[in-house]
């Protein structure tokens, strides 16, 4: 699997494996995965050549951190880029008053508090990294600090104060004292990257969903700004919750509910294109946001062996440069898109 060197400070920075695991399923997101299932899609993934693994404690209330520590004691740790996240602290809870009844699936009994502050980041880091069983992280991301999440704008606001003026800070000194190798973001928003990069030293982020063969419209502002200044781009939600793995099919995903109409149309019009080259849409999907040049791996969830491998063959077949010439000439691809070689 292709790597991608990633170093904004001067400091040797990362190495980055094009595909990453994104972990959130094998925290029982929608249905349990047994834990020998769990553990077989990890192997599946080394196997593959993946060697960034992404959590938080978020995915299972802690069981998708839990489950990785077996796996990161079994395989050399120098060799791994392992993110993890910030912004909730997890309380004991009852089976009853739990969080993400009917989203997760035979879980830990904890709720996310949200905790945006100094102490709030040293306690979820403490509480990482005894999860995974680690000493170190190499990427930690604000989790879910966007208006998808919380909603109203004043309630955001008010968490984007109370990390700028907390969580910010402890970030900066981790990275500075080696703790953590970089830190950025977790978010489902373009605007939410921008809004940070313009206001503090902030190295990657993770952004869900903005920037696929279906939507670019990262393009108008936080890509450039991150490619000016370095800052890495992790990608995550590159099918949109599924329509681009799927096809426009009835029943199909996007942004986690049944794609409209509108929706339906213009993704059966790009997998027209993408057959008329002999290439997936899903093979399509996963090589297109790689090539700009500010991002520096697309992260992946699974919950079964076949659907990493699955993923590891897209990602490698050739495409050729002919579809994206005729993705913008039907007006499915936008112009200022970089597009692959």
């Amino acid at each position: 699997m292709q790597v991608r060197h990633w170093d904004r400070r001067g400091n040797s920075g990362i190495r980055f494996t094009e595909m990453g695991l994104g972990t959130a399923p094998l925290g029982n997101l929608y249905r349990a995965v047994p834990p020998q299932d769990a553990r077989a899609v990890m192997d599946a993934a080394w196997e593959a050549g993946v060697r960034l693994f992404d959590t938080a404690p978020l995915y299972g209330l802690g069981l998708s951190e839990t489950r990785l520590n077996p796996f990161l004691r079994d395989h050399p740790r120098d060799e791994i880029v392992l993110c993890t996240k910030i912004g909730r602290v997890l309380r004991p809870a009852t089976a009853e008053t739990r969080e993400g009844i009917g989203k997760w699936f035979d879980v830990p009994a904890r709720i996310g508090e949200y905790d945006y502050s100094h102490d709030g980041v040293m306690r979820s880091l403490e509480f990482s990294l005894e999860r995974l069983g680690v000493d170190r992280i190499d990427v930690v991301h604000a989790h879910d600090l966007d208006l998808f999440t919380h909603k109203r704008q004043e309630v955001l606001d008010d968490h984007r104060a109370a990390f700028m003026a907390g969580a910010y800070r402890a970030l900066v000194r981790l990275r500075d004292e080696g703790v953590i190798r970089a830190f950025g973001a977790g978010v489902n928003e373009a605007e939410c990257c921008t809004w940070l990069a313009e206001r503090g030293d902030f190295d990657l982020f993770l952004l869900a969903g903005r920037y696929t063969l279906l939507e670019q419209g990262a393009l108008d502002g936080f890509l450039p700004l991150a490619q000016a200044r370095g800052i890495g781009v992790m990608l995550g939600g590159v099918f949109n919750s599924g329509i681009l793995a799927t096809g426009a099919r009835p029943g199909a995903f996007y942004n986690y509910d049944p794609a409209p109409p509108e929706i339906l149309s213009r993704v059966a019009r790009i997998e027209s294109v993408c057959a008329a080259h002999g290439v997936t849409l899903a093979e399509a999907a996963l090589r297109f946001p790689l090539a700009h040049p500010a991002v520096v791996s697309v992260v992946l969830g699974a919950q079964r062996p076949a659907e990493v491998e699955a993923n590891a063959r897209a990602l490698a077949t050739p495409i050729p440069p002919a579809l994206w010439s005729d993705l913008r000439a039907e007006g499915l691809l936008r112009e200022d898109a970089p597009v692959p070689a």
